[in-house]
């Protein structure tokens, strides 16, 4: 593996800074490192042709003095972004073939300071899963594995090509969505760092949408620094979306490294679940202590609403999937499969167009907004939801400025190994993460330390709204503290 390779997003920016190579250079030793990762299944499509234009570009940016924030600095895409030119397909084959003549507005704001693209990544179809193995271009291999075991790992979801392409080394840093734990759960299960931000700090306008009131753009990257350099980047106001918040957006990278002595973290009892593993207890209390070892007051609180958060979730956001994808129906582009008639076509086109994963969420979606149950179920979810935001309100306005808590209940697991009769069982894996989103609020995932078998764990820091620059110093904080997690050598290639 070239040694470009190992580089951070931070020393590799620094690096062109200082000619030490070209971007040219840095982003061939990605193609190349892509190109032999090929059985990670990490991107659906590869774009070196565009990556090395874009690079060229950058070369003469850097030689004339007018060097971007992101200069020349390689990327991959989730494939739920809209990128003009090329393929965008959600990982699902309703959508394969389908090239937009049109650029997400993250991923526009990433070419604009500089910004390479090596491809889209692999995910959860239509972002819906927690294991990346419901693609329909199979399954995200894990660069990690047990120890003394050869079994594939999953790298988490949805956005789990993200998550594995930072850890193996394939680019510097990867776009990601988030609607239930989708950055911050894979970011756990690969040793990675991963923040959804405020709801409404990125905009959403050209990403495929889940759930509309609960997705959010963020980063993946290897450390916090490279996740503050690309939030940057990523967020800004857009008036094509309607959510998106119109203030300022801050220089995060200065917050990596701020003192936190005097912060006030939130420990939430109800997170200490029955039947939680010794191990993941065993991290957060380590946690706990290397924040009061940097300075910060730790508070018990209480969030009492959170053990309805799972179950509120997973009405809500399959009932605004339902919605989000009826627009699927082989009319105007996508997949078409010829019926006897208009419903006919709808139904051929998409029974054989989604997914076993993303049917299912759909028909749970289409119930609970039927006459019938829409008070009984989705109507009572949204209740909930707003008791949830208002435990977290309550714990900020008593002067918590962050929550502490474990990222996943469990380090990854194999392929197969969950939800293949019990679809709750896979569910399950959102425990930590779902209030987060149902309460619009940011969330950082760090790497803590490593399990029994070798594997990353994961703590989770939920921060204020649209207080972003206390979470990159609170995980700076955990990142300094904590074992040094060294990524996994390239036995994929």
């Amino acid at each position: 593996m070239s040694d470009l390779t190992r580089l951070t997003l931070a020393q590799a920016r620094d690096g062109l800074a200082a000619k030490k190579f070209s971007a040219v250079e840095l982003n061939q030793a990605f193609i190349d490192a892509t190109a032999r990762a090929k059985s990670l299944n990490a991107f659906i499509v590869e774009t070196p042709e565009k990556a090395l234009a874009q690079a060229k570009a950058s070369d003469e940016k850097i030689a004339r003095g007018a060097a971007r924030p992101l200069e020349g600095i390689p990327l991959g895409i989730k494939d739920l972004y809209a990128t003009d030119g090329v393929q965008t397909t959600a990982a699902s084959h309703i959508l394969e073939g389908f090239v937009p003549r049109y650029e997400s507005s993250v991923g526009a704001n990433l070419w604009r300071d500089g910004a390479t693209m090596l491809g889209k990544l692999n995910l959860d179809e239509f972002a819906m899963g927690s294991s990346n193995e419901t693609s329909y271009f199979g399954p995200v291999i894990s660069p990690w594995r047990r120890k003394n075991s050869d079994a594939k790992i999953v790298p988490g979801g949805s956005s789990g090509g993200s998550a594995a392409a930072v850890a193996a080394r394939l680019c510097l840093g990867a776009t990601a969505t988030d609607t239930g734990g989708s950055i911050r759960q894979p970011a756990a299960f690969t040793g990675t760092v991963g923040i959804k931000p405020t709801y409404g700090r990125c905009s959403r306008w050209g990403i495929v949408a889940f759930a509309s009131s609960l997705d959010q753009a963020g980063p993946i990257a290897q450390n916090v620094r490279d996740a503050a350099i690309l939030l940057r980047s990523m967020a800004g106001h857009d008036p094509k979306d309607t959510t998106s918040v119109d203030t300022p957006v801050p220089d995060y990278e200065k917050s990596v490294g701020a003192s936190v002595k005097g912060k006030v973290i939130g420990i939430p009892k109800e997170y200490r679940l029955d039947g939680m593993s010794q191990e993941i207890a065993a991290l957060w209390d380590r946690g706990v202590e290397w924040l009061r070892a940097a300075g910060a007051e730790i508070r018990e609180i209480s969030l009492p609403h959170t053990k309805h958060a799972l179950p509120a979730y997973y009405i809500v956001a399959p009932a605004e999937a339902s919605s989000n994808l009826a627009r699927y129906d082989g009319v105007r582009y996508g997949l078409r499969k010829t019926g006897k008639d208009i419903v006919d076509l709808y139904e051929l086109t998409r029974a054989a167009g989604f997914g076993k994963e993303v049917r299912r969420r759909i028909m749970i979606g289409t119930y609970v907004l039927s006459a019938g149950y829409y008070d009984a179920y989705y109507l009572r979810a949204q209740k909930i939801r707003t008791l949830i935001k208002r435990d977290f309100d309550l714990a900020y306005q008593s002067g918590v400025d962050a929550i502490l808590t474990p990222a996943t209940p469990s380090p990854a697991f194999a392929l197969g190994e969950k939800g293949s009769t019990d679809p709750v069982e896979m569910y399950l894996n959102d425990v930590f993460t779902v209030t987060v989103n149902m309460a619009g609020l940011p969330g950082l995932v760090v790497p803590a330390g490593l399990s029994s078998d070798g594997l990353p764990l994961g703590l989770q820091l939920i921060g204020r709204p649209f207080e972003e620059e206390t979470l990159f110093a609170l995980g700076e904080a955990i990142e300094q503290a904590a074992p040094k997690i060294v990524l996994p050598e390239a036995w994929w290639g």
